[in-house]
């Protein structure tokens, strides 16, 4: 027993030293407490604004997933009753004391001592002190000793240094609500869908019964927000009756389950989720992101697509997708990525997403055979059904409406959007030329031209809104490639570098100039079509194999405008045209455009002259109810222009050129080597397509194909409609040109196996003896 005494002392003094190093550090920690000032700037609602290029409220994404945070929020943006409900419950003596509410203490310690309910002692500036720094915050088991002295002095130090409105104001915008809400912004805007100058006194008692338990259970939270409610109301009233706790139950309950705040809400969802992944750490770091979109057109283009979509209800369309660029800066003016509520795939981004872009690839078509010369826009090109062999068996291509228009010129052909005309222009460029072309102008193609053949005339390919609608940009640019930016340029941001010229700047003008000819595209579309607006614009239309896309696309003089319906899982649409479709939305939006801006006719490039041209078509044509094209200006490259344009027989001569293919064998034949075979009977018969099987020599068809040239390798080898070859083994390019040089059309072909005999090869090449037998 005397032992134990003695060591009595000893313990105390221990715990009273730990104390007191526990008082210090406490004191240290808590003079090391941030300013106001800090604790405003570190905040960061977990929403990022997505702004647009004036700074106006775009879109709002949620890029913290860790709580859910609103605005900061002064205190004159919050409701009076919010702020009187909560002095009432958590702090009724606070613009009275210096932080620590020692009436209150002494209350809560007389309680414990007696064991019965008091309210308790911390204040509001004493929970601050615990949300600005974790060491006070309570654990499972409560505070110790320590922490609730240290949160004592840190109470006491934030007195002295902020004021009493700036510790109100913090505490209401850190504070923790139910589940991960925090602060009042976030728990006003989920729980009562508004905002927190608006609350009442019941959504006041509400909020402030969540303080002491966020997560209680209905009845506890009802009861307790019964209790603020009373207090709050006979403040102003003493005799007021007692709120119906029954009725607030009800409505509590409902309150929370108001379905939470989406993660994306706004006008433009696809768009801010790719421009926020451009930015660091996908923009956590970002309160607002100021982007080049503009706020009305992206409002009015959401409208004018959803109006369009709810009118094609009844004809399985149910998806869309608009774009807009500035053609200079390449600037996203506006980015719908779907038609929203409308869509069963509202999350697809049909901005990106590929689909087939049909007849909207020929205007890049008809621009490469006019810058390579092959073609005019005055050409004749004839409309009228066509077998054309491949590797694959015969391409028979059709236009929409399954009729043929006869002879007609190029830019009728392109404007009114003739599926023909195009694959037999097709022939003379190439699929390999036509696929490079397109690569050039940013188009993502994954196979080669000899993959999609001639069907990439009428756009088999895959390709997205957004690089289509740019492509079309460099239409309108004439010729000269940039990419579309999403992007503001930050401030002393040098200017872009102009991009290069992927499209002759004449042949670009040429299209343009086609693609606004009203008169050119009634063939198709009639004189008054949507496609024509009260201002000068270029538009294409085109339709998918299988009805499954249908697209919109155009320039004026100073935006580009896109825009695809159809539908994201794939099935095909009912009875919607190239006017009917995509159209309308297009037309509204350069409508809205231009609604107070003028958009004037390009001024041609250099290069370019205007003649008088007239066309004339032979007798039988005519006969067939055929005319010709009345006489017109037309436009040309210098060197190509011409006055009269005339065919004199079916395939035999237009404008004075021939226009022949290769129509034997077919593109990408294999050739099988057999040495039991003599030599001389297995020639390979080459014949262009304006030789017809069997013409008598000295017949017209005998005279227009005279000029044809052949050109094996790039060596000279024959001349006219027809040429017998000896085969050798290899892979070979057979050439087609007419009487001036200028090619008209090549094929690769490969010839296999081979018995090889002195003196017998081709000129400069090695000696061998094919014995060949097509296979």
């Amino acid at each position: 027993m005397k032992r134990l005494t003695r060591r009595w002392p000893a313990a105390r003094r221990l715990r009273a030293l730990l104390l007191a190093l526990g008082l210090l550090g406490a004191a240290v920690a808590a003079q090391a407490l941030p300013s106001y000032d800090e604790v405003r700037r570190a905040h960061r609602p977990s929403d990022t604004q997505v702004l647009d290029r004036h700074g106006e409220l775009l879109h709002t994404v949620r890029t913290d997933p860790s709580a859910r945070r609103g605005d900061w929020l002064t205190l004159d943006q919050v409701s009076p009753a919010l702020r009187l409900a909560l002095l009432l419950s958590e702090d009724r003596r606070f613009y009275e004391h210096s932080g620590v509410d020692w009436q209150a203490v002494s209350a809560a310690a007389w309680g414990n001592l007696w064991n019965s309910r008091t309210r308790g002692a911390s204040t509001l500036t004493m929970q601050l002190a615990g949300l600005l720094d974790g060491d006070w915050r309570a654990g499972p088991g409560g505070r110790s000793v320590v922490q609730k002295l240290g949160q004592t002095v840190a109470a006491q130090v934030l007195e002295r240094h902020w004021r009493k409105d700036q510790i109100l104001e913090a505490y209401l915008n850190l504070v923790p609500f139910r589940g991960e809400l925090v602060g009042l912004d976030a728990l006003s805007r989920s729980l009562f869908g508004k905002a927190a100058h608006g609350l009442d006194e019941r959504e006041a008692a509400v909020a402030v019964a969540l303080l002491r338990a966020p997560n209680a259970r209905l009845p506890v939270l009802v009861r307790r927000a019964c209790g603020v409610l009373t207090e709050l109301q006979r403040q102003g009233d003493p005799g007021r009756a007692a709120p119906d706790c029954q009725a607030l139950d009800l409505w509590v309950g409902a309150a929370l389950q108001r379905p939470a705040l989406e993660p994306s809400r706004g006008l433009a969802p696809h768009f801010a989720r790719l421009a926020l992944r451009q930015q660091p750490q996908g923009g956590r770091a970002l309160v607002a992101l100021k982007t080049p979109l503009s706020a009305p057109l992206q409002r009015f283009a959401v409208q004018s697509l959803q109006r369009q979509l709810r009118e094609l209800a009844g004809r399985q369309v149910e998806d869309g997708a608009v774009l807009v660029l500035d053609n200079a800066s390449g600037e996203v003016l506006a980015w719908v990525g779907s038609s929203g509520d409308l869509s069963r795939a509202s999350e697809v981004d049909a901005v990106l997403a590929p689909r087939q872009p049909g007849s909207t690839l020929k205007p890049f078509l008809y621009a490469q055979a006019l810058a390579e010369k092959r073609l005019t826009a005055a050409s004749l090109i004839d409309d009228s059904a066509a077998q054309l062999p491949t590797a694959s068996g015969l391409y028979i291509p059709q236009n929409y409406d399954h009729r043929f228009k006869g002879w007609v010129s190029v830019r009728t052909a392109l404007a009114a959007s003739l599926n023909v005309p195009a694959v037999r222009t097709l022939t003379q460029v190439t699929p390999d030329a036509f696929h490079r072309q397109l690569l050039r102008l940013g188009l993502p193609l994954r196979e080669s031209g000899d993959y999609f053949g001639y069907s990439l005339a009428l756009g088999s390919a895959e390709v997205p809104l957004l690089r289509l609608t740019n492509a079309y940009r460099v239409l309108a640019n004439g010729g000269r490639f940039s990419e579309p930016v999403w992007q503001l340029p930050g401030p002393g941001t040098p200017a872009r570098a102009p991009g290069p010229v992927v499209l002759d700047p004449r042949a670009a003008w040429l299209v343009g100039d086609m693609l606004s000819d009203a008169q050119a595209r009634g063939r198709t579309f009639g004189s008054d079509s949507v496609l024509a607006t009260r201002f000068w614009s270029a538009v294409k239309t085109g339709t998918s194999k299988d009805m499954r896309d249908n697209w919109a696309l155009g320039w004026s003089a100073r935006y580009t405008v896109g825009v695809w319906v159809g539908n994201a899982r794939g099935q095909a649409m009912r009875e919607v045209s190239g006017t009917s479709g995509a159209a309308p939305v297009w037309a509204e939006v350069m409508g809205f455009l231009h609604a107070h801006e003028p958009s004037r006719a390009p001024a041609p490039p250099p290069g370019l002259v205007s003649t008088e041209v007239r066309f004339a078509l032979p007798e039988r044509a005519q006969a067939a109810g055929q005319w010709p094209e009345a006489p017109r200006r037309e436009w040309f490259l210098q060197g190509t222009e011409q006055t009269r344009f005339a065919v004199t027989e079916p395939a035999a001569q237009v404008e004075g050129r021939l226009s022949a293919r290769i129509a034997e064998p077919a593109e990408g034949t294999v050739l099988a080597l057999d040495p039991d075979i003599p030599p001389q009977h297995q020639r390979v018969l080459f014949r262009a397509s304006s030789w017809p099987a069997g013409s008598a020599p000295g017949s017209a068809a005998a005279r227009a194909s005279a000029g044809l040239q052949w050109r094996l390798d790039g060596r000279a080898v024959a001349r006219g409609g027809e040429w017998r070859w000896l085969p050798w083994p290899g892979r070979h390019r057979v050439q087609l040109s007419d009487a001036r040089g200028q090619l008209l059309h090549e094929i690769t072909l490969e010839v296999r196996g081979a018995g090889v005999r002195a003196g017998v090869g081709p000129p400069g090449g090695p000696t061998q003896a094919p014995a060949a037998a097509l296979r």
